[in-house]
């Protein structure tokens, strides 16, 4: 005998329909019959937040609308207080429905858009005979797909706040936006890697790239009681490479560098980022940690493929770093610290018309 799963999940979505239904004509009826000063249809947000993961978009915007309507209707029929606050509280909670309509519709957009760049990572995995190419993008896509859930969290918390701190909601819905798109690009970049596409070069600012990492990837590093130290060059020239490939090399090394202090307690936990001009015509990117170095032995074997030291480790984000830095026309390095700790540099040739 076969079941319809999908059945209990329509009557579920019917019934909680209902009762938004119900509840917004208990909101009507209570704004109609109080005080201009009580302003109960601040209490429809609730009700497009809620209507928000069972309806569509368009569903969502003529309940807004209808929502709106209600709320206009009540004060043309309430006849208590004073006139000029319950215009005042009437703006303010039309305000209030279509600003917390439109961050429903953008954080769904944003959940759609990690949904579309999981769905291409699957795809890509069934198609493909590669078995390093699902798992170099898996690797690579994590952390974005992390921040994308980070941000989800933040913005409902935002969003459950009575009343909701809508600045903060929008700014959280913002990063996820960037942060699925970010995901989607690497997931792009690096299987045009595996299939000797050439990398999608052009000029930039590599001292602006690397602040743009640093801004996402500072709370999390901070968090663990790591702290952040950029010497940059202000005097740099542009480079000439993929501005996605590169800011996902300068992720991983971050990454790398964090993880190599996190068991160091009584120790100055510190990560030194620094550029240069290295040559005539090349700039030079630096990251030093102060976490316990390499292993003897181990650097000769650090950036190859599946060769890892740490436990949970699958050995592939240095192996990615050499191949994208080597594509772009560039070359990565490892060296020791004398003071301990670990230090990697990758230079990039610049861009044309800037040679010294």
């Amino acid at each position: 005998m076969k079941h319809d799963i999908g059945r209990p999940l329509r009557s579920h979505r019917v019934l909680s329909m209902a009762g938004l239904l119900v509840a917004m004509a208990v909101i009507f009826v209570a704004d109609t019959v109080t005080d201009y000063a009580v302003a109960a249809a601040g209490f429809y947000t609730a009700v497009i937040l809620v209507a928000a993961r069972l309806i569509s978009a368009r569903a969502l915007i003529l309940l807004a609308g209808l929502c709106i309507f209600l709320t206009i209707f009540s004060f043309a029929l309430t006849k208590f207080g004073s006139y000029q606050v319950g215009l005042i509280n009437s703006c303010i909670s039309i305000v209030a429905i279509a600003i917390t309509t439109y961050l429903a519709l953008k954080m769904n957009a944003a959940q759609a858009a990690a949904q579309q760049a999981q769905a291409q990572l699957l795809r890509i995995a069934r198609v493909t005979s590669l078995g390093e190419l699902s798992t170099s993008i898996a690797h690579e896509v994590n952390q974005p797909l992390a921040a994308i859930a980070t941000s989800g969290n933040a913005c409902q918390r935002w969003l459950d706040q009575q009343p909701p701190n809508l600045d903060k909601a929008k700014q959280a819905v913002e990063r996820i936006l960037g942060d699925a798109h970010r995901a989607s690009d690497i997931i792009a970049r690096v299987r045009g890697l595996t299939q000797g596409e050439q990398p999608h070069k052009s000029h930039f600012d590599l001292n602006q790239a690397i602040h743009e990492v640093v801004a996402i990837s500072r709370t999390d590093v901070e968090a663990q009681g790591i702290s952040i130290d950029l010497s940059l060059d202000e005097n740099l020239p542009q480079v000439l490479a993929d501005r996605v490939q590169i800011q996902q090399v300068i992720v991983n090394m971050v990454l790398n560098a964090s993880e190599a202090m996190a068991d160091y307690q009584d120790k100055k936990k510190e990560i030194r980022i620094q550029s240069a001009l290295s040559a005539p015509h090349t700039v030079q990117f630096s990251i030093i940690d102060s976490g316990g170095g390499f292993a003897a032995g181990s650097i000769a074997h650090i950036f190859d493929p599946f060769w890892t030291t740490k436990g949970t480790g699958i050995g592939l984000g240095l192996a990615i770093s050499r191949t994208i830095i080597e594509a772009n026309g560039g070359r990565i390095w490892a060296e020791e610290h004398t003071d301990g700790g670990a230090i990697f540099k990758f230079s990039l040739p610049l861009a044309e018309g800037n040679a010294a």
